[in-house]
């Protein structure tokens, strides 16, 4: 996983114009943010962002979006920064730059609407969003290929509903997009590519709640797998690929509950998937 540099190293990557440079990462403390940034003010943001090759242009930009106003509503109080820590983290965002200031380093990053729309309602803005957090909240993650606005997911509404019987049997890190075998059976399914492309991404540990984005953190938690509804969207091999839509998992408990769809890759025989009616 690749390092946020220190602010004496200030090593930044271009605006959402260049999003494939850019280091992504994800809000890992929410206390974190700076509740009412003036990038257009601060000096050492503007340095910052010089340092970083951002254009006068864009530098306006980011000082323009990053008001509290431009803000989602799910960002806006304490109580609601409250009730979506758990979803702060799903955000699809970009290190813009790295500051020093007199209290520590400060992160500018973007959250571009156009990969954050599967966020839940009050966490999606209209508009691109910038947001200044102090350094230590926010942790680098692998960068996610997107060529593309993501996809909410496939439909599961017509799915066969499956039972989680044996949950230490999930693939938590599994290569969906590297098993040929996999993305044909998805492919049969009708998928698109769009589809495709959020199935592979949402289907990896790292992309699942905080509480079951590590074997550490999921052990302990495993039984609450066989709690999920769950429906089974393909099979091959000995495997069989089940979606959790958040949906229908609004009681899960916290940590462990789906903000967005998720899937899961489990051995074929820990899956129970109910018969079609005749």
């Amino acid at each position: 996983m690749p390092m946020i540099r220190p602010a004496s190293l200030i090593a930044c990557a271009a605006l959402p114009l260049l999003l494939s440079a850019q280091t992504q990462v994800r809000i890992v403390d929410p206390s974190a943010l700076i509740l009412r940034p003036d990038l257009g003010a601060d000096a050492g943001a503007q340095a910052g962002m010089r340092a970083a090759g951002i254009s006068p242009e864009l530098m306006q930009q980011a000082a323009s979006l990053s008001d509290p106003d431009r803000w989602p509503i799910g960002l806006r109080t304490d109580s609601a920064r409250l009730a979506n820590r758990s979803a702060l983290r799903n955000y699809t965002a970009y290190l813009v730059c790295e500051y020093a200031t007199e209290e520590g380093a400060l992160s500018i990053i973007s959250v571009p609407a156009v990969y954050n729309y599967q966020m839940p309602e009050d966490l999606r803005a209209p508009t691109d969003v910038y947001l200044v957090l102090r350094s230590a909240g926010i942790e680098a993650v692998e960068a996610t290929v997107m060529k593309s606005a993501p996809s909410k997911g496939p439909s599961w509404r017509n799915l066969r509903p499956a039972r989680i019987t044996r949950p230490d049997a999930v693939y938590a890190t599994y290569d969906l997009a590297a098993d040929e075998e996999a993305m044909a059976a998805l492919e049969k399914a009708g998928l698109s590519k769009a589809e495709l492309e959020a199935v592979v991404f949402r289907s990896h540990e790292r992309n699942w709640p905080e509480g079951i984005d590590s074997f550490d953190r999921r052990y302990p938690r495993l039984k609450s797998f066989t709690r999920y509804k769950a429906f089974r969207l393909a099979r091959w091999s000995d495997k069989v690929l089940v979606v959790v839509p958040s949906e229908v998992n609004r009681k899960a408990p916290e940590g462990v509950r789906p903000l967005i769809d998720i899937y899961m890759v489990f051995a074929a025989d820990a899956v129970q998937v109910k018969e079609r009616r005749r």
